[in-house]
C-alpha cells in the first residue's frame, strides 16, 4: 500500500513536469520497481546485522556462565542485555522455555526463528554441550567467537571492495531516467514519447534497466553461507 501511494505521488508530480502520461507512468513504474528491490534488500541487511551480533551473543553467554549463571539463565538474559537486533528472538525463547520447560525444544525453535547459518553454529554448540556435558563449553564458545569474528572481518573487507558495484548499479539505473525527466520538460520530447513508438521505447527502457540493475546487484552480492545444521537435533 505504501509503495502504491508513493507511485501515485510520483505519477502526479512527474505529470506536472512533463505533461505526458506515458513518461509519467514509466517513471512511476521505475520508482516502484526500485522500491520493491530495495525492500528485498532490507531482509539481507537484517541478516547481516544478526550475523554481526553473534560475537556479542557469545561474549554475553561467556560472561553469564563465568558469573555463575546457568546456561538457561544466560540465554534468557540475552532478551534484556543482548544485542538489540536479537532481543526479540531471545524474548520468544524466554517465554517458550518458561511455559514448556523443554530446553532442547526451545533451542530448536530459537534456531528456526533465526534461520541463520552463524546462529546455527552457536545453538548447535549449546545443544551438543547440553547433551554430552558442558565441561568444554567455555572453550568451544571462545573458539567459535574467534572464528566468527575472523569470518565477519573478511566478509566486511570484501563487501567494502564490492560497494562500488552497487553504487554503479544505482547510478547506471537512475541516470537515464533523470535525464529523461529533465528533457521531458520540453514539449517536443513529451510529444515524441506520447505515441505508440515512444511507449515501446519506454517499455524497452524499463525492461533493460530492470535487468541491468538485477544483474549488477547479483554481481555485488556476497555468497550466502549454507545452513549445515538444519535437521532436528537428536
Amino acid at each position: 500500500m505504501k509503495r502504491l501511494f508513493i507511485g501515485a505521488v510520483i505519477l502526479l508530480v512527474t505529470f506536472g513536469f512533463t505533461h505526458s502520461i506515458s513518461i509519467s507512468l514509466a517513471f512511476a513504474i521505475f520508482v516502484g520497481i526500485f522500491l520493491t528491490l530495495t525492500q528485498r534488500n532490507k531482509s539481507a541487511r537484517k541478516s547481516d546485522e544478526i550475523q554481526s551480533a553473534c560475537p556479542d551473543i557469545i561474549d554475553h553467554l561467556i560472561s553469564g556462565l563465568q558469573s555463575g549463571l546457568s546456561l538457561n539463565e544466560s540465554l534468557v538474559g540475552l532478551s534484556l542485555r543482548g544485542p538489540q537486533v536479537t532481543r526479540q528472538y531471545f524474548e520468544k525463547f524466554r517465554i517458550d522455555i518458561y511455559s514448556t520447560g523443554d530446553f532442547m525444544a526451545s533451542l530448536e525453535k530459537l534456531k528456526a526463528d533465526f534461520s541463520e547459518s552463524t546462529t546455527d553454529l552457536i545453538i548447535e554448540a549449546l545443544l551438543i554441550s547440553h547433551t554430552l556435558g558442558g565441561t568444554e563449553l567455555m572453550k568451544i564458545l571462545r573458539l567459535l567467537g574467534n572464528f566468527i569474528r575472523e569470518d565477519l572481518t573478511l566478509r566486511r573487507e570484501i563487501s567494502v571492495k564490492q560497494n562500488w558495484i552497487k553504487n554503479s548499479a544505482h547510478l547506471s539505473a537512475g541516470a537515464p531516467w533523470i535525464l529523461l525527466l529533465l528533457l521531458s520538460t520540453q514539449p517536443a520530447t513529451s510529444a515524441a514519447f506520447s505515441n505508440t513508438s515512444g511507449a515501446l521505447v519506454l517499455c524497452s527502457g524499463l525492461l533493460l534497466t530492470t535487468l541491468a540493475y538485477l544483474w549488477m546487484n547479483h554481481l555485488s552480492q556476497m555468497p550466502t553461507q549454507s545452513r549445515v545444521f538444519t535437521g532436528i537435533y537428536e
